[in-house]
C-alpha cells in the first residue's frame, strides 16, 4: 500500500490494464504487431509503444531525440506530434524488442508506484507537454485512463475482448462523465431548461441526467428525468468508443438508440469525444 490508500484505487486500475496488455502481447507472432487499430496511423506495435513512451517518462527519463519523418497523416498538431515521436523511434523494434521493453517498464514503474509516498496534491511533471504540471492523483487516474482505453484498442485489434468491467473500466467511465456536461451544456448548446438523459448497459450499466439550468451550465445526476429532451441508449463499449473518438458516430448509428429532439442528438453526438 502506498502511504495516502486514496491513490491506491487508480494504481491497482492502472496495474491490472498494464499486466493485461503485457500477457496480450507477449505471444504475437512478429505479423500480429502490425495489426491495424481504431487510432488513426496506429498500429498494435504503435499502441504499446505509446504506452511504454509515457512510462518510461513517467519514470523520469529523458525523450528520445528524434526527428519525424514528413508522411505522417495523422500527426496534425502538437500534442500528436509529441506523442509520435516516442511511437516512430520503436517502428523498427522486433516483437521480441517491443515486450522485453514493456515487461521492463510494468515492473520498474510498478517498483516506483509501490514505494510512492508523496500526497495526492504533489504537482508533478506531465510528459504529455512542456512544462505542465499535474496533481499525482489526477495524473494517477489518468494514466489508468490512458491504459485501459488502449488495453482495448488492442484487444479490438486482435479480436480478445475483455476486461470492460476491469478496475480500471470503471475508472475510465467516471473521467468520461465527468467531461459530460461540458459536452452537451457548451459544446453542444444544449439550452437552459433542457435534461439529456444516457442510458448505458452491458458490463458496466448507468443511468445518468445532464441537466441544462437557467444560466446555460450542465450537471450530472443519476436521477431518473421525466420527459427528457433526448435520451440515448447505448451498450457500454459504444459509449466508450465514442467518448474516446475510437469510432464516429455515424459508423456506430446502429447501436445507439436515439429519442427525443433530433437536431440535439445530432450535435451532442457530433462533440462526444473528449480525447483526439
Amino acid at each position: 500500500m502506498t502511504v495516502h490508500p486514496n491513490l491506491q484505487p487508480a494504481i491497482d486500475a492502472w496495474t491490472h490494464s498494464i499486466e493485461a496488455i503485457n500477457d496480450l502481447v507477449k505471444p504475437l507472432a512478429e505479423s500480429d504487431w502490425n495489426r491495424a487499430t481504431e487510432c488513426p496511423g496506429w498500429s498494435v506495435r504503435d499502441v504499446v509503444s505509446h504506452v511504454i513512451g509515457v512510462e518510461t517518462e513517467m519514470l523520469g527519463e529523458p525523450r528520445p531525440m528524434h526527428t519525424l519523418p514528413r508522411d505522417l497523416f495523422h500527426v496534425t498538431d502538437e500534442f500528436s506530434r509529441y506523442n509520435e515521436v516516442q511511437v516512430d523511434v520503436r517502428r523498427c523494434h522486433t516483437a521480441l524488442e517491443m515486450t522485453s521493453e514493456l515487461e521492463l517498464v510494468v515492473i520498474r514503474r510498478s517498483r516506483q508506484l509501490r514505494n510512492e509516498s508523496r500526497g495526492p496534491q504533489t504537482a508533478i511533471r506531465w510528459p504529455l507537454g512542456s512544462g505542465n504540471e499535474q496533481p499525482l492523483e489526477r495524473a494517477l487516474v489518468v494514466r489508468a485512463f490512458d491504459v485501459w482505453t488502449h488495453e482495448q484498442d488492442l484487444r479490438r485489434a486482435l479480436g480478445a475482448p475483455g476486461n470492460l468491467d476491469s478496475p480500471a473500466a470503471v475508472i475510465c467511465r467516471d473521467f468520461l462523465l465527468g467531461a459530460l456536461p461540458k459536452v452537451v451544456a457548451k459544446d453542444a448548446g444544449a439550452p437552459p431548461g433542457s435534461a439529456v438523459v444516457f442510458d448505458v448497459h452491458g458490463p458496466l450499466e448507468f443511468l445518468r441526467t445532464v441537466r441544462v439550468d437557467a444560466q446555460g451550465r450542465g450537471k450530472i445526476d443519476s436521477s431518473v428525468s421525466l420527459g427528457p429532451t433526448v435520451t440515448f441508449g447505448m451498450d457500454w463499449e459504444t459509449y466508450a468508443r465514442l467518448a474516446c473518438g475510437r469510432v464516429h458516430p455515424e459508423a456506430a448509428a446502429g447501436r445507439i438508440k436515439v429519442e427525443g429532439d433530433a437536431e440535439l442528438a445530432e450535435a451532442v453526438l457530433r462533440e462526444f469525444a473528449i480525447t483526439p
